[in-house]
């Protein structure tokens, strides 16, 4: 959870007019390691939330869809093969992606019981 500037000001401040980490943290609503963390910040200039990087992906996005779009028929193998990449690689990629490629078979279970059974009758 992010908690604005001022806030965490506020806190800091509290704490340096007397009181305790665990009074300011009951005053906040935050946990006294919290509070600590602010302090430790502040104390670097660096008083505002961390900012996180998401790591690289290593299969670009849209090079994975416009390959899924002109080879909608390939299996996930093919798909690793062409991007040298791992196979849950490109199935994580998918799953991101919120991409299926469920097979329809091209004869469902009812209809090949239709056709057997025409067939003994026969």
């Amino acid at each position: 959870m992010t908690y604005s500037n001022d806030m965490r000001k506020k806190a800091i401040e509290y704490v340096e007019s007397g009181a305790s980490q665990k009074e300011a943290a009951d005053a906040f609503g935050v946990t006294s390691r919290t509070i600590w963390n602010w302090i430790q910040r502040n104390k670097e200039g660096k008083l505002g939330p961390k900012k996180y990087e998401t790591s690289p992906r290593k299969v670009c996005n849209k090079q994975l869809v416009q390959y899924i779009q002109k080879h909608p028929d390939a299996y996930l193998r093919e798909i690793a093969e062409e991007f040298s990449v791992d196979l849950t690689t490109i199935f994580y990629a998918f799953k991101r992606l919120k991409i299926t490629l469920k097979k329809r078979h091209r004869v469902t279970k009812k209809e090949a019981k239709r056709k057997e059974n025409d067939l003994l009758q026969k």
